[in-house]
């Protein structure tokens, strides 16, 4: 069933962005004080709506009447903004609260942030905000900017020097510092905005709620996210899928991808699994694209703008125009780098370059030569011929210099200006430096420029990763939540028969407490058998000499077992034993590494790679919220970089890719329906057998959750 975007998330946070009226809580006369700025801006900047000032000592501020309590004002203002000293901040809350307000921005510091005392006080002003529907943002926030209505309430630097010109880009950050920042260098890019929303300790108003409420806006087209964590997996889930229901792309820039104090847990899932890549696997099946850094931020928000609705791309199909030979390979190499290709252009398509530009290098990357830089007709010619050409989705068009010219820029721009008309819905993206005046012709005629290759590039398959997303709305199988037996988690044999009771595909096995026993097991399963200790002090047999292979005789087994006892007691002495689990040998396959690691705000995901180096040293998995299905769980193997070694490479048999992707949605669903309990699960490996043939489950460890952890041990 696909996600339904929930109304609540995003709830009555309009008062922020378009108030008819304003109460400043804490107004000072003082404009470098944050009780002073936000008042100084409404009034330089021509707020049109009732501003009130909110002083207990002075009957006036800023040459406004001054009142001093919110009770005292003649009206219920629809949003306050509280700049008051920390501890009379829950007061100043509820006053509001009880006056009718909708709206409340904390910009005042001193809680979660500064220790134990004002996480107290943070959490009070939550409880507040969640008995009497009053919607606050903050504490410790920079707050909130609705451009069209002139709305200001922040103290926020960015604001001293000029207002931003309204337009389709709406800004929400979770730091104060890093929206306030997006927000200067969109405006200084000529980039008109929607609002702003900082959010900063989230005692109630989140980034989810941020989100959600851009989504909603009808002026807000493209939103851009500054974020630092998600308290809610479940909330932001919702949000994204709100933005991706309205059809506005959704940029992150989340930070802090580093694995520091994400400590490896029992299994390798739990390493391979970190809280980044989580992050990154969440956003992407969100339909949202993360981006690594404010640059590129702003590039694709640049280009999201100035493209409008309906231009995305719909595929990496891109051709590349300079006139350079040079520039022509870079842009190619970069391009490459960024997953994009460069088909050859039609038969057709290059006899009319060659018609325009007779010495030209038509196939692509086209080089036009230094015949374009003098002649728009020619320029022209070439691009008309390219974008009739349906081989490609964008057209790449570099220049290094010619927009710093004038005659030069004059040749460009009628080019361009005439591809615009006759090709009013293609896609074409310049690489190339302009001056302000200049990017604001381009921008009006629907294309952006960006400068330097790779970030062009980069640029490119980011509005292509989101090209193609649109089309793919993920759907979401709800699993009901279930218990799962304390035994299941005992040993190798038990959690395997638990996964294989829900699906998972598993060789047959015995435990054997006895040697005797062992060698009726293996004439049962028959020869060749495998030998493992079975255990529940024992996660990792290998460590103890606790697994043997390829044992084809009764013999063999009988000096196998004894010898695998002897061993395992003399280097784990402690261990209880239950056993040995005698199971069938495995034919020769391709072994993957799988599992699941239940997230503790996204909720159990689901990783799966290519065993050995593949996995633990190049890191090359594939992460996805559980549940999948088969084809999310094809589509995991098919991104993986190694996924060749599946499909055939160097003419080796193809693997039973089907069955491999059967066995990973199994787990998955095993993983969601038993997430209270479950914290890990590594399978590894997956044997994945010829196609046809299927894939096997040859050893699972299940990792109780710490509540679960005391049932087991009880």
């Amino acid at each position: 069933m696909s996600m339904r975007p929930d109304i609540d998330v995003g709830h009555g946070l309009e008062a922020l962005f378009a108030p008819r009226s304003i109460a400043i809580v804490g107004a000072s006369d003082d404009v470098t004080k944050i009780g002073g700025r936000p008042l100084q801006f409404l009034r330089k900047y021509g707020f049109a709506g009732a501003i009130y000032p909110v002083n207990r000592k002075a009957a006036e501020v800023q040459s406004l009447r001054a009142y001093p309590d919110v009770a005292a004002l003649p009206e219920a203002p629809e949003l306050a903004v509280i700049a008051v000293p920390p501890e009379s901040v829950p007061q100043a809350v509820r006053d509001c609260a009880a006056r009718g307000v909708k709206a409340a921005v904390v910009l005042s510091a001193g809680f979660s942030e500064m220790g134990e005392a004002g996480a107290r006080l943070q959490a009070e002003i939550g409880r507040i905000a969640r008995d009497t529907g009053l919607r606050v943002v903050g504490p410790n926030c920079l707050g909130a900017i609705g451009v069209p209505a002139k709305s200001i309430a922040t103290f926020s630097v960015a604001l001293e020097s000029a207002f931003p010109a309204p337009g389709p880009v709406g800004i929400v950050s979770q730091s104060g510092n890093l929206g306030s920042y997006t927000l200067r260098l969109a405006s200084e890019r000529g980039l008109g905005i929607s609002r702003m929303l900082t959010t900063g300790n989230e005692c109630d108003v989140d980034i989810a709620d941020a989100i959600a409420s851009a989504a909603a806006d009808p002026g807000t087209r493209v939103i851009l996210c500054c974020m630092e964590t998600c308290r809610d997996g479940d909330k932001l889930r919702r949000a994204m899928a709100l933005a991706r229901a309205a059809g506005k792309p959704l940029v992150v820039l989340k930070v802090g991808v580093s694995e520091a104090g994400s400590a490896a847990a029992a299994s390798h899932t739990g390493a391979l699994a970190g809280s980044d890549a989580v992050f990154d696997a969440v956003l992407r099946e969100g339909g949202a694209l993360r981006v690594p850094s404010i640059e590129q931020l702003l590039d694709v928000g640049h280009a999201l703008a100035v493209l409008g609705e309906g231009r995305l791309p719909k595929g990496r199909r891109i051709a590349v125009l300079t006139a350079s030979g040079g520039f022509g390979v870079l842009l190619a190499d970069a391009a490459s780098a960024q997953g994009l290709t460069l088909p050859r252009l039609a038969e057709a398509t290059q006899q009319r370059i060659l018609q325009a530009v007779a010495f030209a290098a038509p196939a692509n990357p086209v080089d036009m030569t230094a015949q374009v830089s003098s002649r728009p007709e020619v320029l022209a010619q070439v691009l008309d011929a390219v974008a009739a050409d349906p081989v490609c989705d964008t057209l790449l068009l570099q220049s290094a210099n010619a927009f710093h010219v004038p005659r030069l820029r004059d040749v460009f721009l009628a080019a361009l200006t005439q591809m615009r008309e006759r090709h009013p819905q293609r896609l074409i993206v310049l690489c190339a430096r302009a001056p302000a005046e200049v990017r604001r012709q381009l921008d009006a005629l629907g294309i952006p420029a960006i400068e330097g290759i790779d970030a062009a590039c980069a640029t490119v398959a980011a509005l292509a990763t989101l090209g193609t997303q649109s089309a793919q709305q993920p759907t979401v199988e709800t699993m009901p939540r279930a218990p799962l037996a304390a035994e299941a988690f005992a040993t190798e044999a038990s959690a395997k028969a638990a996964l294989a009771a829900a699906g998972l595909p598993v060789l047959r096995e015995v435990v054997a407490t006895t040697r005797d026993e062992a060698v009726a097991a293996a004439r049962a399963i028959g020869f060749p058998v495998v030998l493992k200790i079975v255990s529940p002090d024992i996660a990792h047999k290998t460590e103890v000499g606790g697994v043997v292979v390829d044992v084809r005789s009764e013999g063999q087994l009988i000096d196998a077992h004894d010898t695998m006892r002897a061993r395992v007691a003399d280097k784990a002495p402690h261990a209880r034993i239950d056993g040995v689990l005698v199971a069938q040998m495995a034919p020769a396959g391709c072994e993957l590494i799988l599992g699941t690691k239940t997230d503790p705000v996204f909720g159990p995901m689901v990783m799966v790679g290519l065993g050995g180096i593949h996995a633990e040293i190049w890191k090359d998995v594939a992460l996805r919220p559980a549940p999948v299905d088969a084809a999310g769980a094809e589509a995991m193997l098919r991104s993986l970089q190694s996924f060749a070694l599946l499909d055939g490479a160097r003419g080796r048999p193809k693997a039973d890719v089907a069955a491999a992707a059967q066995a990973i949605a199994a787990l998955s669903r095993f993983a969601a329906r038993h997430a209270d309990d479950v914290a890990e699960i590594d399978i590894n490996p997956l044997v994945v057998l010829d196609a046809g043939q299927g894939a096997f489950a040859l050893d699972a460890l299940l990792v109780p959750t710490s509540k679960t952890e005391k049932d087991v041990h009880a």
